[in-house]
């Protein structure tokens, strides 16, 4: 090392030749503004303080590429009830009630249906939640059965946090699910090209929520794990360990595990007891949501009357979830409000945004 104390610019040429010096060049100095992320974050999982369920060995999964955005972007979930979670590799194609109800949303929802709508994209989700236990056919509820054999479906709709107990199977009573809870409530700006008759067409309809009797707002917390053995054996081997490492450590932090169909309750009425939330939690497995080789899929929906949590009203992606991953995320973003970045597929809020880091 030299350290040149005399002598300036002549000295440092006998040690650095000019051609040297005149060929370096020095890059402009740019100050990018930092840009926080949209939602609190922590880099890495914590490390699991207790026992938890061993991982399965032999599965293959894909652990280089970047999970940031790796989600589907989507404006509302539509999470059927169905009790169980043996479904086919394509749940459409199940020859029962379960499948008939999806078949019928998806030829109204999907490219070419009738309330088809590029901008605001709706995922049609089984789910192994019990349904409803079908109430008596009231007059005044939506419509009456074409086939009384068939029961109603029941669904939760996400981000819009809302339950259905009863959906009658009929095509009209499907429509009117639709324009009552499906359909966005003001379309984007590309739809101004269309007449007045198309875009009512494709506008929510809320009058007609007081038909569906026994909708509520969802107060508690859903974790949903992909457990589609049929259409992957990775989700369908970790989905029941995930399912039973999540129930355990929520009642471990005294989170009471929700497992009877949901109370019923008019959809209007805002509960003062919200504003001292006790949290509880339902927990599930559900069909295909995209990104088997990312196995253990997840997502967790905190309700908007979790005030405390800064993610409240959120839907959080995670992807490579392990048992051993199942405290940490319990504690860290299901109670602590944070997204665990090395886990994070994607998000979205009530607002229909889309949380990227």
């Amino acid at each position: 090392m030299f350290i040149f104390k005399h002598g300036g610019r002549r000295a440092a040429a006998v040690v650095f030749p000019t051609t040297l010096i005149s060929s370096r060049s020095f890059a402009s100095r740019i100050d990018i503004p930092f840009t926080a992320p949209p939602v609190p974050v922590i880099d890495h999982c914590p490390s699991p303080t207790c026992q938890c369920r061993a991982s399965p060995a032999g599965l293959d999964i894909e652990r280089e590429q970047n999970l940031n955005g790796s989600m589907p972007t989507y404006a509302e979930q539509i999470i059927l009830s169905t009790g169980r979670s043996d479904w086919p590799s394509r749940i459409e194609e199940e020859e029962s009630k379960d499948g008939a109800f999806v078949r019928q949303l998806k030829g109204l929802l999907l490219k070419g249906g009738k309330y088809a709508d590029p901008y605001h994209n709706v995922m049609l989700t089984n789910s192994s939640l019990p349904p409803a236990t079908p109430p008596a056919q009231d007059p005044s509820s939506a419509h009456e059965q074409d086939d009384s054999s068939i029961p109603p479906a029941s669904a939760f709709l996400l981000p819009s946090f809302e339950y259905i107990p009863s959906i009658p199977s009929n095509t009209q009573a499907v429509e009117t699910f639709i324009k009552a809870f499906i359909l966005p409530n003001q379309l984007h700006k590309t739809h101004d090209l269309l007449s007045s008759t198309q875009q009512n067409l494709l506008k929510r309809q809320p009058q007609f929520k007081k038909l569906f009797s026994g909708a509520r707002k969802i107060n508690e917390i859903l974790i949903l794990i992909c457990g589609h053995r049929a259409r992957d054996s990775r989700c369908g081997t970790l989905g029941p360990i995930l399912q039973a490492e999540f129930e355990e450590k929520l009642e471990r932090q005294n989170i009471t595990i929700l497992r009877s169909p949901p109370a019923a309750e008019a959809i209007e009425e805002e509960k003062a007891e919200n504003r001292s939330y006790k949290p509880t939690a339902r927990v599930a497995q559900i069909s295909h949501i995209g990104g088997h080789k990312f196995a253990g899929n997840v997502i967790i929906y905190l309700p908007p009357s979790f005030t405390g949590n800064a993610l409240a009203g959120k839907g959080i992606w995670y992807g490579r979830v392990g048992p051993e991953n199942v405290e940490g995320i319990v504690g860290e973003t299901v109670l602590g409000g944070k997204v665990i970045k090395e886990l994070f597929r994607g998000g979205v809020d009530q607002e229909r945004k889309f949380i990227r880091l």
